[in-house]
């Protein structure tokens, strides 16, 4: 049991949740115009499923991960961080192949509930729309290491990431709420997924010898160690930027910008970045910027939520 948590490393998972929180106290705080109370918008079956679907879709990417990289002899001496179960030896390439399987089938099986508590007998149309995105979104997590064409050896990685841990995580949840896309939710989205794709970009950054040895172009890989620094502070700055400049256009009252309390570690962050020499010290970091992130989108909910007054209370006494 030991060796499959860390498999699954739970490091990651509050990175991956990032965008549902935001995304679902969106919808608390901003109710659909066809609706008069938050409540008629947010469901908590829908907010518990779209955790789970969630987390499924990443420790499903941790496992095949593992798989990908172990068969393929990238996880190597060479590799910095912790050593990964296959590398090591302590899960049979066997048993974490079942273990891909078995998590696809359960990631799948939440996200029909999901689809089916948002939806339910009507929108037909939507419901199909994404039950093919979650089917994506699995074999997107599959097919990131493993097989002679993953995309995550040919520097697709982020995009992965970007795409569906920032926009379809955010903008996704928030459409299976309130049946519509709003275009102000764009700006979180897409901060979250810069952030996002800012811990993978840091994890190939710390990778970079020993993927250049074993044919994984990753981006580091191709553009180099000094551009694959600039290109970070981009990732990091714009979301800084982006989520400041949603606060201003949604009306935040100055008592409304505690989630600039989380712009202190994400700066101390880059400066750590900024003056790193050694790949190998970047490793502590991961954690650092995914709890970030985390921690981001949480305050950024709470002020959300502070919007509206006695939302608490209306949600346990008159929510569904």
């Amino acid at each position: 049991m030991k060796h499959w948590i860390q498999a699954a490393r739970l490091r990651t998972l509050p990175l991956s949740v990032s965008g549902i929180i935001v995304g679902s106290m969106y919808a608390l705080a901003y109710p659909t115009d066809n609706v008069l109370t938050p409540t008629e918008v947010f469901n908590w079956r829908i907010f518990g499923y779209a955790i789970l679907t969630t987390l499924g879709l990443q420790i499903l990417s941790n496992f095949a991960n593992d798989y990908g990289d172990g068969m393929k002899g990238t996880d190597n001496e060479d590799r910095i961080g912790p050593k990964r179960a296959i590398q090591s030896g302590v899960i049979s390439p066997q048993a974490m192949k079942r273990a891909i399987i078995i998590t696809s089938v359960l990631t799948l099986f939440s996200a029909m509930l999901l689809i089916y508590y948002s939806f339910r007998y009507t929108n037909l149309s939507y419901s199909l729309f994404f039950l093919v995105l979650g089917i994506l979104a699995i074999a997107s997590a599959i097919r990131y290491t493993v097989g002679d064409t993953a995309y995550g050896y040919r520097g697709f990685g982020d995009v992965f990431v970007f795409v569906f841990f920032g926009l379809v995580s955010t903008l996704g949840v928030n459409f299976l709420y309130s049946k519509q896309l709003d275009f102000d939710l764009f700006l979180p989205a897409t901060a979250i997924g810069f952030l996002s794709v800012g811990v993978l970009n840091l994890n190939n950054m710390r990778d970079e010898v020993s993927d250049r040895k074993s044919n994984k172009n990753t981006i580091v890989v191709k553009i180099g160690a000094t551009k694959a620094k600039k290109y970070h502070y981009f990732l990091i700055v714009s979301a800084m930027v982006l989520v400041l400049v949603f606060a201003i256009t949604t009306n935040f009252s100055y008592d409304q910008y505690l989630f600039l309390l989380a712009y202190i570690p994400l700066t101390k962050h880059l400066s750590t970045v900024y003056k790193n020499q050694d790949p190998r010290s970047l490793d502590p970091e991961l954690k650092k910027l995914a709890l970030s992130t985390f921690a981001l989108s949480v305050l950024l909910a709470v002020c959300m939520i502070s919007l509206i007054q006695d939302v608490v209370v209306n949600l346990f006494l008159g929510g569904r």
